[in-house]
């Protein structure tokens, strides 16, 4: 190429937007928690179904500040369609009425790009003990904890997380004395469960599966406010203490002001990979529910999220300092 040519096509190049510039980027999807979470392997599948359509997908693991750490670095990312997030109920609708700040607005810093999931908490016990102590069902496991109030425990998986939330409404809606430990992360959580530690958790459905599956963890309620279509015959707590609902939920957004048109194609790309058989059939062994939607759509669920936690948090009486 002669070097008045060289000078045009780099000058032409420059004019373009940084979207179009870019195009032949990998997409970087920040995930504000740990490898190997239930959010992590949904998003790592649902990633490989989507290059077809949109290229190269890497994941970013950004875990740290209950999830504040990841969506911070996407809100302040550049809005030029290589940076994608994942909101959860946790960092978008929670966090908010539990810190006295945020690094970033869980509404007006993200443009929404379309739901993924909907998966209840459930309310487990240690099967082997839950058997010993001769309790088979939720009220059985109500009765268990009005004699025992003052020495029964429940675990979650922090200060502020839906599992703590849920057992401070449990403990309201009870009226009695029950012990808070908080772990570092599910994981752990559920562990002093399954070790005895403590005598029950409310956890989310798709990291509590494999050991329900192995009986070693036995579920009495679900936490939605109806029952779950993946465990009809458990009852939801909601139909004991009116108003219970506290789930788990996460979905994809950009940086605010990212184009419309980057937007539109993503939405597509995204619900054509999220509705795929080779994701829902792992969403379905998760015990995940798979949901999609609209942008516009699931900008509305955000906000009615956060005006429900609002409330929510205010009647746990939950802090984090």
């Amino acid at each position: 190429m002669q070097r008045r040519q060289f000078i045009a096509a780099a000058t032409a190049a420059s004019l373009l937007p940084a979207a179009a510039r870019a195009a032949d980027k990998p997409i970087r999807i920040i995930v504000p928690y740990a490898a190997g979470g239930a959010i992590d392997l949904s998003v790592r599948k649902m990633a490989t179904m989507l290059e077809a359509d949109l290229g190269t997908v890497i994941i970013d693991n950004r875990p740290g500040g209950g999830g504040g750490i990841g969506m911070t670095a996407v809100a302040r990312a550049p809005a030029d369609g290589l940076t994608i997030g994942i909101a959860a109920v946790a960092t978008n609708a929670i966090n908010p009425w539990l810190f006295k700040s945020l690094p970033y607005d869980p509404i007006n810093d993200f443009a929404p790009l379309t739901q993924m999931t909907r998966i209840p908490n459930v309310l487990v016990v240690n099967a082997e003990i839950a058997r010993q102590r001769g309790i088979q069902t939720f009220a059985d496991f109500i009765a268990f904890a009005k004699k025992e109030s003052g020495k029964i425990t429940y675990a979650s998986g922090g200060n502020g997380s839906a599992g703590h939330l849920a057992g401070e409404l449990f403990k309201r809606e009870l009226g009695l004395d029950i012990v808070h430990v908080p772990y570092n992360g599910g994981a752990p959580s559920q562990l002093a469960l399954l070790s005895g530690q403590v005598d029950f958790s409310f956890d989310n459905l798709a990291s509590a599966a494999a050991n329900m599956r192995a009986g070693k963890l036995t579920a009495l309620a679900v936490t939605t406010a109806k029952r779950s279509a993946l465990l009809p015959d458990l009852p939801a707590v909601a139909e004991t203490f009116k108003g219970f609902a506290i789930d788990t939920w996460w979905g994809l957004v950009a940086p605010k002001d990212t184009p419309a048109s980057i937007i539109a194609k993503y939405n597509t790309a995204m619900v054509k990979a999220l509705n795929s058989p080779e994701v829902t059939a792992l969403y379905r062994d998760m015990m995940m529910e798979t949901v999609t939607n609209t942008p516009k759509e699931f900008g509305e669920f955000m906000r009615n999220e956060l005006a429900h936690y609002q409330e929510v948090v205010r009647l746990s009486g939950a802090t984090v300092s």
